[in-house]
């Protein structure tokens, strides 16, 4: 029997691969990662790394149908998911975001094992209803996307048969940070803007298709990574509060706030292109987010966030380093 401390599904990735580092500067080695690695550079972000082994997830779910057991595992931290909002093979979502996780929230629930998800703010569809994460207000959200919508069925899942009393949901709003690199297209806005500035010394930017708000000028909720790290394996402790949490900073700044971040960051003076929007994402784009952290600060999280500029400059640090 392996001693295994925590599991960390989508190790690899974005916020996985900070979580893990994280943990491993609070001492914590005995660690089993899941996550496939492909044929892509997602593998680096975990050069540098201590764990205990690392398995693919078909595999990991195979060796839990068979009675896999772990010696002293705390929690199971599952941030694993296709996160692509541009994703159209709804079986696949269905089956990758949503069944899988239910699986593993079962497994958890049986063995009395902490249960950290990963949600999203894609739930919330175009905001109309809000961005409170309320119990009451969950049934009423809309996605405009599959992968908002897989995020969502597994939240009303775990909310009809009385499970967010016992694990934990995170709606991660825009996060932002070092070891994006691999996921392409999906990057945030400071790694691509980064990338374009070095290249061809300007940003391109989506234009506003709505009269109410000017080009740029498209409001987001950006969380720095470190800072959803930190909830996260706050509300992986024993003990720790339950339920669906926002995870957002509470406040919203716009693209261009965003964008002259970096800029600043690379000390260089601004230059923005506005480019009109692709007519297939604009019935489903967001023109602003904004998470409710009543909810989080009533649980007792107090820790501040990193101010935008700060986490900027920091992650771009990385990016030309």
């Amino acid at each position: 029997m392996k001693k295994i401390s925590y599991i960390v599904t989508g190790a690899a990735g974005f916020i996985g691969s900070n979580l893990v580092k994280e943990l491993n500067r609070r001492g914590e080695t005995d660690l089993l990662l899941v996550d496939d690695l492909g044929e892509g550079e997602k593998w680096r972000n975990l050069v540098g790394l201590a764990y205990e082994d690392i398995i693919d997830p078909d595999n990991f779910m195979l060796a839990l149908t068979e009675g896999y057991e772990l010696e002293g595992l705390r929690a199971v931290i599952h941030l694993g998911a296709c996160s692509s909002t541009t994703e159209t093979d709804a079986d696949f979502l269905l089956n990758n975001n949503y069944h899988y996780t239910r699986n593993l929230c079962d497994w958890c629930l049986k063995r009395d094992v902490r249960f950290v998800y990963a949600s999203s703010a894609a739930t919330y569809g175009d905001g109309e209803l809000g961005y409170s994460d309320a119990d009451e207000r969950t049934p009423g959200f809309k996605p405009l996307n599959m992968y908002g919508y897989s995020k969502h069925m597994f939240d009303l899942w775990a909310l009809r048969n009385g499970n967010l009393g016992k694990i934990a949901g995170l709606k991660y709003f825009n996060v932002y940070g070092p070891n994006e690199q691999h996921k392409g297209d999906m990057r945030s806005v400071v790694h691509k803007a980064t990338e374009q500035i070095l290249a061809e010394g300007k940003v391109k930017l989506f234009k506003s298709h709505r009269t109410d708000y000017k080009d740029g000028q498209q409001l987001r909720d950006f969380v720095y990574v470190k800072d959803a790290v930190d909830v996260t394996l706050w509300l992986a402790r024993q003990n720790a509060p339950s339920g669906l949490f926002n995870c957002g900073t509470g406040d919203a700044r716009s693209w261009l706030d965003l964008v002259n971040a970096v800029f600043a960051a690379m000390e260089k003076l601004p230059r923005i292109e506005f480019i009109d929007m692709p007519d297939h994402l604009q019935p489903k784009y967001q023109y602003y987010t904004k998470a409710d952290m009543t909810k989080l600060r009533a649980a007792g999280y107090t820790n501040p966030f990193t101010p935008l500029e700060d986490g900027v400059r920091e992650t771009v640090a990385t990016l030309r380093g």
